[in-house]
């Protein structure tokens, strides 16, 4: 026994100097990334910012500690309220949608529901669940917000009830006062419930990674449906696509990062609970390893979901400072000194060499008040009028706490929390058990959630609750504590009147509160409170001024604290006055107003081709096997590429085609006779063939064949690609209207020359999605002389994809790096311009084994605040990097916005591994047939990565075969398993 407490301390001492050893490099490696961004700009800092060096530790402490300063100017949100009363907002929230329900001791997540919400059934329903729900309905009734949908997973289990199930859910405003909007058909707030995953079946909520993919599909289906919906009612027949995107939790911020990507509108985020400090607390408690935690919790895939919504976010939504200053802080992607710099040069006009940072915006919670009246009266005033007047009887949950007390007019101090380990309970018992003074003045009322059984509990919850009965006897505390097993969340509001009643307190005593919610709902029934100094309750305690702050740690402190204010006639009576006096600032409307007044500040961003699909919806469905191959939509701006390689673009912001290579005569004179000769010559074809079926040259885009075959298949050779395109060609037959998509990481012109070495016509195609997912080309009918190669280059998805891109000072930094890699391991890594375009920087690598892996570099760029997708290619022999919402998974999304492919009709054939993108061509709604003994020479690229590969890829999904081999009867008969061909 003595020796496995030694070992056990030694264990924790060394994991405690692990972590150490950790965060100092983490440290050091900000200060370089901010240094070498600071370089990167200096050629252009004020004097002011050059003075704020990255060593200045007083002035980094300095600056941090300011305010930020918070949007609520009568003039600001006057404006703001003129401007809304033109406008019609979609706003679309997505709410945390893991699955688990775990058998007997459920935690059942997406269980979200307007009215009668079950908070407190689990660690994950707790106060953020009415929040999110709370804000969509006082959303709904703002003006200028014409539709709010709440996105959440559809649960369809016995054990749960029935509404959710329900695929839609209006939820109905509290109030009228405040909606100034006219309502419309389908206006108003709702939550969509969204059918993915495992059906009636329990998987915990580490395991939802693999399907996030099938949720964005589903989802991205819904929100294409309602503009169309919303475009009849207020856009005048054109789509109405949502002005933001908002995902919470890390999760949710995955999902809208993807479908913010591939709906091109601007994202926000609400992290609500990070990872990266649960990572951090759980390596405290010394209990397990770093990958023990990784195993158990899937952590590291957590932390880059978060990380890629820092890429993707315009902007970051907390409740309180703290959790910027020291949560946010400690990802790659967030530094608040390099978000300071680069935001006072956006200020200032200046460049910032394709560096961008998220904006953290600091937003307290709000809450309804019109419904709330404190209570005025105390405990012996009531009993007097309860005997006159006997037909208002008292709430029932209140009989139900006061039969614990032996004297029930004592003030009660309430707490009102799950009995989780981080809420402090325990601490709060003791600290209540060990003051004789403040037993004999005061009772304790803790509410902890609904319970049946202690022993239907999860093990923590279990462990809490079993402390703090051992402390009620071993402190003999009966009749003095209150732990009702049952109540329901219309009740809480009585709860609060009753501690109010006996002019009690309300504590939250937990080590970390993000939140607050509870401190903010006791404030508004007059309960004076104290609360913990650590995370959201110094913001709160500073707007209201109602009540203590302690030490959750300091258990006398607590005890210190409950004792002053329930003794204490006038600071009580003072504190509850400030609380009712300021409670106003917490409201829903001036939420919101701040809320929306955020959204208004972005850059407008929405699908650039919808004034040009006018009548493409009313095509039939049905139609012959034409696609993108065949007809050509005379309104689709589409240009020809000369060479379908690099051009010599201008920077972050500009819309480089692939033929713009230079400004001379001779080019200019190419391109226009180039033009000159497809206006002559393929659009008559066209429009003839065209007006055949379709009458009016409005081509029917991908959906009319009845499957897509994308061939996403990563080779160990090149050169055996011409064999594997024939061969699922060949499979596919001929009895089915059959299109082809080519998904690859080569550029076009090797696209075209291993079509040439297999006599493949790219007429053959519908489309090529080059650069892994840098580029997208068509097939054109004609390589005359001066046209180059036969593709053409969708521009529209080149400015679909443009955010955030860093443009020369991506390339930049990319070389620098490169340069780096060289001068420790000789000539490793080069630039590749003959393969590199305007969004997909190439590099050729020598060595794959001198290289770093793929996790460090991306960290290299977001530290140096540098937004991208980096991918190792062809066995780790090429790097693309492109912009950071672009990927081969991301555009065959952009195709179905923008031409109506059904993915559910679409096959993506892949290899057993492939580039270091491969997760994202698994899961979703499309089929996936996978070719056994192609791709595994790839294998190496995944085996430094910072979760494994079997963390997030779906293999037990019904929608991915395995074919036997990469024979023509091994594809057919996987197809024939999809159900995609017939016997």
């Amino acid at each position: 026994m003595c020796w496995r407490i030694w070992n056990l301390a030694r264990t924790k001492k060394k994991l405690e100097v692990e972590e150490a050893q950790r965060k100092a490099n983490r440290r050091l490696e900000h200060e370089r990334g901010r240094r070498e961004a600071t370089a990167d700009m200096s050629e252009d800092l004020s004097e002011g910012e050059k003075g704020d060096l990255v060593g200045d530790g007083s002035a980094r402490g300095d600056r941090i500690s300011r305010r930020m300063p918070r949007i609520n100017s009568v003039d600001i949100m006057e404006n703001l309220a003129n401007q809304l009363k033109e406008k019609k907002f979609y706003i679309t929230f997505i709410w945390n949608v893991v699955l688990s329900n775990q058998q007997s001791s459920r935690s059942l997540h997406g269980l979200i529901r307007g009215e009668s919400m079950e908070l407190g059934r689990d660690s994950d329903t707790g106060g953020q669940v009415k929040y999110v729900v709370e804000l969509a309905r006082a959303l709904g009734t703002m003006p200028g917000v014409y539709r709010v949908d709440l996105l959440t997973r559809q649960v369809s289990a016995p054990d749960v009830d029935w509404t959710y199930a329900e695929p839609t859910e209006m939820l109905s405003p509290r109030t009228t006062e405040n909606s100034m909007q006219e309502l419309g058909e389908s206006s108003g707030a709702y939550i969509i419930r969204i059918p993915f995953g495992p059906k009636d079946k329990y998987i915990p909520k580490e395991m939802i990674w693999p399907h996030i993919p099938e949720f964005v599909d589903c989802a991205l289906s819904h929100i294409r449906q309602m503009s169309k919906v919303l475009g009849e009612q207020i856009g005048g027949g054109e789509p109405v696509w949502p002005v933001a995107i908002h995902g919470h939790y890390a999760d949710a911020g995955d999902s809208a990062a993807l479908l913010s990507g591939a709906l091109n509108v601007p994202m926000l985020f609400t992290g609500h609970s990070l990872g990266r400090d649960k990572l951090e607390q759980l390596l405290k408690q010394g209990r397990q390893s770093r990958e023990e935690i990784n195993t158990t919790y899937k952590i590291m895939r957590r932390i880059e979901a978060e990380e890629l919504s820092l890429d993707a976010s315009e902007v970051v939504i907390t409740s309180t400072r703290q959790e910027i200053e020291e949560q946010w802080r400690l990802y790659d992607g967030f530094d608040p000194i390099l978000e300071r710099k680069l935001r006072a040069r956006i200020r200032r006009g200046v460049s910032c060499h394709g560096r961008f940072m998220p904006r953290m915006v600091v937003i307290p919670p709000g809450m309804e008040f019109h419904h709330i009246v404190p209570h005025d009266g105390d405990m012996d005033g009531d009993v007097e009028r309860n005997e006159e007047n006997s037909t208002s009887p008292d709430p029932p949950i209140w009989s139900e706490i006061m039969r614990f007390f032996s004297n029930p007019r004592k003030p009660m101090i309430l707490a009102l929390a799950r009995p989780d380990p981080k809420k402090n309970l325990t601490t709060l018992v003791k600290a209540f058990g060990e003051c004789r003074p403040l037993r004999e003045l005061a009772n304790l009322t803790l509410i902890m959630g609904n319970r049946d059984s202690i022993d239907e509990m999860s093990g923590a919850n279990a462990s809490v609750l079993l402390s703090i009965l051992k402390l009620i006897d071993k402190y003999d505390l009966y009749g003095q504590v209150a732990y009702p097993k049952h109540h329901k969340q219309y009740e809480v509001p009585d709860i609060y009147r009753l501690a109010a009643k006996t002019k009690g307190v309300f504590i939250n005593p937990a080590f970390i509160e993000p939140f607050g919610l509870t401190l903010i709902e006791a404030a508004a029934y007059g309960l004076p409170i104290v609360a913990t100094k650590n995370g959201g309750p110094v913001d709160i305690h500073r707007v209201l001024d109602n009540g203590l702050l302690v030490d959750p740690h300091d258990q006398q402190s607590i005890a210190d604290a409950l004792l002053k204010l329930v003794s204490d006639k006038h600071l009580w009576a003072r504190c509850r006055q400030n609380g009712l006096k300021n409670i106003h600032l917490f409201s829903w409307p001036e939420h919101c107003k701040t809320y929306l007044s955020r959204i208004v500040m972005c850059k407008p961003r929405q699908p650039r081709w919808q004034s040009s699909d006018v009548g493409f919806e009313n095509l039939e469905t049905n139609s012959p096997g034409d696609s993108l191959r065949d007809i050509q939509d005379l309104s689709l701006n589409l240009k020809f590429s000369l060479d379908g390689e690099k051009s010599e673009g201008t920077g972050t912001g500009a819309l480089d085609n692939s033929f713009d290579i230079d400004d001379s005569v001779d080019r200019k004179s190419n391109l226009e006779k180039a033009d000159l000769k497809f206006s002559k010559g393929a659009i008559g074809s066209l429009m003839e063939k065209a007006g055949q079926h379709f009458g009016g040259g409005r081509f029917p885009a991908m959906r009319m064949r009845k499957y897509i075959f994308v061939i996403a298949v990563d080779c160990d050779s090149v050169s055996d690609i011409p064999k594997v395109i024939r061969t699922i060609m060949d499979a596919a037959g001929k009895e089915n209207p059959i299109g082809f998509i080519l998904s690859t990481s080569l550029s076009v012109s090797e696209v075209h020359s291993i079509l040439v070495s297999g006599s493949i016509s790219p007429l053959d195609f519908d489309a090529f999605i080059c650069n892994s997912g840098g580029v997208v080309y068509y097939p054109s009918l004609s390589s005359e002389d001066g046209l180059g190669l036969p593709f053409t280059v969708d521009s529209d998805y080149q400015s679909h994809i443009e955010y955030r891109w860093g443009g020369e000072g991506l390339r930049k930094t990319l070389v620098r790096w490169a340069t780096s890699v060289n001068d420790k391991n000789g000539q490793t890594v080069e630039e590749n311009e003959s393969r590199s375009t305007t969004h997909c920087y190439a590099f050729r690598v020598k060595d794959a084994e001198l290289i770093p892996p793929v996790k460090e570099l991306r960290k290299l760029m977001r530290v140096q605040a540098l937004r991208c997708h980096v991918i190792y290619c062809q066995n780790g022999t090429t790097l693309n990097v492109i912009p950071v919402l672009a990927s081969r998974a991301q555009a065959l999304r952009y195709l179905y916005i923008r031409w109506g492919l059904e993915l559910s009709n679409v096959i993506t054939f892949v290899g057993e591994c492939g580039d270091t993108d491969y997760e994202g061509l698994l899961g979703g709604v499309h089929k996936t047939v996978i070719l056994k003994g192609i791709g595994n020479d790839a294998l190496k690229l995944h085996s430094n990565r910072s979760y494994p590969l079997e963390h997030v890829l779906p293999f037990n999904c019904p929608n991915i075969v395995q074919a036997k081999g990469c024979c023509n009867e091994d594809v057919r008969a996987s197809l024939q398993n999809i159900g995609v061909i017939k016997e």
